[in-house]
């Protein structure tokens, strides 16, 4: 069995100390922690359509965000070593209001921290005025929203709209992300772009800042 077939296997069952096992091992036999993590990654999206489906519930979905958050502290400290003093942009990111997803978007985080952009993460079930406040009270560059439901993704078109409404839409530019995000849904409602995993929204990230 490959390797990510392996993480899947240990995020989907919710299996903690495999997953962590299967991360000290990637580090210890020096694999390319990106693709390590992207492994995992992976892994925990196919948990997130298991239960958009109906074939995953709460409990198993976040048996497998705990398994999954028990491998990023294996990586975390690797990632951060990388990272430069000089911020390369602040960016505020978190999950919309009325999802409670915040996996991927906890991931998305931390890799955009390891790169060296300074990143105020807000949690999930977040209300479009924090989002605005903070990106305001931080002179963000770039606000990040997740969403996992197709019932909460709404929430996305409603705070760039918000921001129009405010004249602030060109003060930031706007990455969205969850499991039903598309490309087309990201161009119907106006925002900046949209990544498939954690490593893509990094080099998003930095072309948005001009890198």
């Amino acid at each position: 069995m490959s390797f990510p077939e392996k993480c899947k296997d240990a995020i989907l069952a919710g299996d903690i100390d495999l997953s962590q096992n299967l991360a000290q091992k990637a580090v210890a036999e020096n694999l390319d922690i990106n693709a390590a993590i992207d492994a995992f990654s992976l892994a925990i999206r196919e948990a997130g359509n298991l239960f958009e489906e109906g074939e995953f519930f709460l409990p198993e979905l976040m048996r497998s965000a705990e398994a999954m958050k028990a491998a990023m502290t294996v990586f975390d400290p690797i990632i951060s070593e990388g990272k430069e003093d000089r911020s390369l942009g602040r960016v505020v990111i978190g999950t919309i209001e009325g999802d409670i997803h915040d996996i991927g978007k906890t991931l998305v985080a931390s890799m955009l921290s390891a790169e060296g952009f300074d990143v105020h993460d807000l949690g999930a079930d977040v209300p479009i005025s924090t989002f605005i406040d903070t990106a305001l009270e931080v002179n963000a560059d770039i606000i990040c929203i997740s969403a996992l439901l197709t019932t909460t993704m709404v929430g996305q078109k409603r705070l760039i709209d918000t921001l129009k409404e405010k004249n602030l839409r060109d003060k930031f530019k706007i990455l969205i992300g969850g499991a039903p995000v598309s490309k087309k849904w990201t161009e119907e409602i106006g925002a900046d772009g949209t990544a498939e995993n954690a490593i893509s929204a990094v080099k998003l990230a930095r072309n948005l800042v001009g890198l």
